[in-house]
């Protein structure tokens, strides 16, 4: 194995584990802390660090973002982190991590079905994946395999979740965007952190703060959430996104569900009902077709060729630009991390 395939394997491995794991991380943070203030103080701290990191490497010109980028980008921040993760933050507090995992595993069923909402054309193998995994997830809300009527409204509400996530992703590929990709993310946290604040206002969760009832796990969750979930892993996947194979770098929406589930079964005891497991298997198969049918209509770029990235010099190893030539032109669809 030659040193560039070994680096992109260490930083997909560190993908499928870190993301596969906020799932576990949140259900540990939201033990002892708000749902709502607990997500947006992770969001709004690791984008201070990102905004840190960025001022330091690159100094203000990594600021300098039109009105019309602050804007879309704030948008994808409300879809991503505010709705994708917010309501699967929530949910988390009734329903297992690992079956929450499973359930957001269909974002990349809801980004087809959104395609083709829009008069994108689809192949009928990627039709057949998206249809095959809708009814896998009709098999995870069928009642007796949620849980009962709570825990099957918790669900749905991480369906509405996927689908937010979907329609953030859907927006980040086609809108006019910050071209540097963690200026992109520190305003897509700071947007969603902020709002996440708003509804922890709302929900009345300020009152319920009190720091000393707040257990250590739950803290070292969050500082987990933080470092590794929002910048370890987001640094990975810029890196290999940029240099390995979109359909090797698309293989973590089908790991990371597994990853979850065993982490939630080993370290929290959470078991899945049969009716559940089926369920996840046969979205997890149909996003595999989904993601090889879409592969199979792009050319393939071989490992290890770095993607010239327009905007600056393209060097082997460095983090990628969001933009394109045009801003018709297609971006690559990065996800923030739902567990996020």
């Amino acid at each position: 194995m030659s040193s560039t395939a070994g680096r992109i394997w260490a930083a997909l491995g560190t993908v499928y584990l870190v993301w596969g794991s906020t799932y576990l991380a949140i259900r540990w943070s939201i033990e002892t802390m708000p749902p709502m203030l607990s997500a947006a103080a992770r969001f709004l701290v690791a984008g201070a660090l990102l905004a840190g990191w960025l001022r330091i490497k690159h100094g203000p010109a990594a600021f300098r973002v039109t009105s019309r980028q602050l804007r879309n980008a704030t948008i994808c921040g409300l879809l991503l982190l505010t709705g994708g993760n917010g309501m699967v933050v929530l949910a988390e507090t009734h329903i297992p991590s690992g079956l929450a995992a499973l359930l957001v595993a269909a974002v990349p069923l809801w980004l087809v079905v959104l395609r083709r909402i829009v008069g994108e054309r689809v192949g009928a193998v990627t039709l057949a994946g998206v249809v095959v995994g809708l009814a896998g997830v009709a098999l995870l809300l069928l009642p007796g395999g949620s849980g009962g009527p709570v825990s099957l409204g918790y669900s749905a509400l991480v369906l509405a979740a996927a689908l937010s996530w979907a329609l953030g992703s859907l927006v980040s590929i086609r809108a006019d965007v910050p071209a540097n990709p963690a200026m992109m993310s520190a305003i897509e946290m700071f947007a969603g952190g902020l709002a996440l604040t708003a509804i922890g206002g709302l929900r009345g969760e300020f009152g319920s703060v009190d720091l000393g009832a707040i257990s250590a796990k739950s803290w070292l969750s969050l500082v987990y959430l933080v470092l590794f979930g929002s910048i370890v892993a987001f640094s990975c996947y810029v890196w290999v996104l940029g240099t390995a194979p979109t359909s090797l770098v698309a293989t973590y929406a089908y790991v990371n569900p597994a990853v979850a589930v065993a982490l939630g079964a080993l370290f929290a005891g959470e078991h899945l009902r049969s009716l559940e497991l089926v369920g996840g298997l046969v979205i997890l198969a149909s996003v595999v077709v989904v993601v090889r049918a879409e592969a199979a209509r792009r050319p393939a770029r071989p490992p290890g060729r770095t993607r010239r990235w327009p905007g600056r010099s393209a060097r082997p190893g460095s983090a990628p630009d969001r933009s394109a030539a045009t801003p018709s032109a297609p971006r690559p669809a990065r996800p923030v991390d739902t567990r996020r």
